[in-house]
């Protein structure tokens, strides 16, 4: 039975531990790119997966090693830094399409980020957690994929809007340095937790 006050509960955790989280960042910068409905396809497409694979894992996800699963993700936000970092920059301040706006490429390309990008990701973890917890898989599965679809539009949405201020290698920079910075944290985790 669907209960509406724990799709509220899950909503709510899920949507405050995504929003400073690297999908917000992939979500801007697809969004300053591509059409924002095609990335949010491919986005939403994703986060259902992994929200169905939480969901059919439960309890099992928290039994991996929490210091290990802090090190690969601080080793991913360090290499995801350093492409930002060290991409070569062609001294062009605005955003060129690429040549491919298909709606398949678009959003083909947003669901293989967010599929890799997300996975053995804490909100997936915290996932896993709440339906053990609540013995309540569509009550927390429609939380949990909601908040994530909320979290995902306000970085694509958000993307567009910010262009319209901010130079993009300035974004490019700045998404670099919290990179780093979560990278830097996921790795003190791991040798301190």
């Amino acid at each position: 039975m669907f209960s509406i006050t724990v799709a509220a509960v899950v909503f709510g955790v899920v949507f405050l531990a995504e929003l400073p989280d690297k999908t917000a960042l992939a979500g801007l910068m697809l969004g300053t790119r591509y059409r924002a409905s095609y990335v949010f396809v491919g986005v939403a497409a994703a986060f259902a997966i992994h929200v169905g694979l939480a969901i059919a894992a439960g309890s099992v996800l928290t039994l991996l090693p929490h210091r290990l699963l802090e090190a690969i993700v601080g080793a991913l936000f360090l290499g995801g830094a350093a492409v930002l970092l060290l991409k070569k920059d062609d001294g062009e301040e605005e955003v060129r399409k690429p040549a491919d706006q298909s709606f398949w490429k678009v959003s083909g390309a947003g669901f293989m980020l967010i599929l890799v990008a997300e996975f053995g990701d804490l909100t997936q973890i915290m996932t896993a957690n709440l339906a053990a917890r609540y013995d309540d898989p569509l009550s927390v599965g429609v939380g949990a994929v909601l908040a994530l679809w909320a979290v995902a539009g306000l970085g694509i949405l958000g993307g567009r809007t910010l262009m319209r201020y901010v130079p993009l290698r300035l974004i490019t920079k700045i998404a670099a340095l919290v990179m780093l910075a979560l990278g830097a944290f996921s790795l003190y985790e791991a040798i301190v937790a």
